[in-house]
């Protein structure tokens, strides 16, 4: 048998010399799609191990109102609204969120980090928070991170994402800002700032990515940045926005990206029986 394939491969290579045609190569081993995606599973699990790590301390996140680091009463809210958002966001296949407000004090940079905390209680998502709130910066202060680098110096293409960025747990990172920067909106606006997303969603492979963004009627940053996610949730704060305002601020996010909702916080004044006691 093995004299007559020796004599098969060489009446055939004999052939193809006389064609001009090349000898075939060996046809490599054809590879199985569930090996691409477990090469692939890994590949996204050994970047997100890889990841500088770090606790933040309960005590301090409770002074700046995050309050979603573990089931209770007051996580509550923030839950409704993680399952809410994630009912949108699945139904339109939906991954990036921005989270913005009328003008400062709204408090959302707390909403944004209640809600990614939130989120990162269910173990089978993995969740990204970038700090993009690069004129008045606070989530480095909240948590008590101390990165490398600020995410400020990633988007002039200084530094890697890595030195910007620390994990808690498992399936969530964070980016943030060590002091604030300039020429924000050319930033966002700016050139290498999707390609850093593109190579961040493909390398962590993210459920959700929040961006925590600056104030609407503040800067045009955020105007700058909309048409590069999925959708944007508006904080208005309860006693200090004005209807105008958050009417202005709905119709221009509708003009470049799609409105999740309006968050109204702050609220100092709630029926008795509102939440089932929560």
């Amino acid at each position: 048998m093995e004299k007559i394939q020796a004599a098969i491969a060489k009446a055939r290579a004999t052939r193809d010399a006389q064609t001009g045609l090349p000898t075939p190569l060996a046809t490599p081993a054809a590879v199985l799609p569930e090996e691409l995606a477990a090469t692939a599973a890994q590949d996204i699990a050994a970047a997100w191990a890889a990841l500088p790590g770090f606790t933040p301390d309960p005590l301090r996140l409770r002074e700046h109102h995050v309050v979603t680091l573990s089931v209770g009463s007051e996580s509550a809210p923030f839950d409704g609204m993680r399952t809410r958002a994630l009912q949108q966001m699945r139904t339109n296949g939906w991954r990036k969120l921005a989270i913005t407000s009328p003008g400062p004090g709204c408090g959302k940079s707390t909403v944004a980090l209640n809600l990614a905390f939130s989120l990162a209680r269910q173990p089978d998502l993995r969740v990204i928070l970038l700090e993009l709130d690069l004129r008045r910066p606070t989530l480095a202060r909240t948590l008590g991170l101390h990165p490398d680098a600020s995410l400020a110096e990633v988007l002039k293409g200084n530094e890697a994402l890595e030195a910007a960025m620390r994990r808690y747990g498992n399936n969530l990172a964070i980016a943030v800002n060590l002091a604030p920067a300039r020429a924000a909106a050319e930033l966002l606006s700016g050139p290498v700032a999707p390609s850093i997303l593109d190579a961040m969603m493909a390398r962590y492979a993210p459920d959700v990515v929040i961006f925590d963004m600056p104030p609407m009627l503040a800067t045009d940053d955020t105007i700058a940045f909309l048409p590069r996610v999925d959708c944007a949730l508006l904080v208005a704060a309860a006693e200090t926005t004005a209807v105008k305002e958050i009417d202005n601020c709905e119709r221009e996010i509708a003009a470049q990206t799609n409105v999740m909702g309006i968050v109204l916080n702050k609220c100092r004044y709630m029926e008795a029986d509102y939440g089932y006691g929560y």
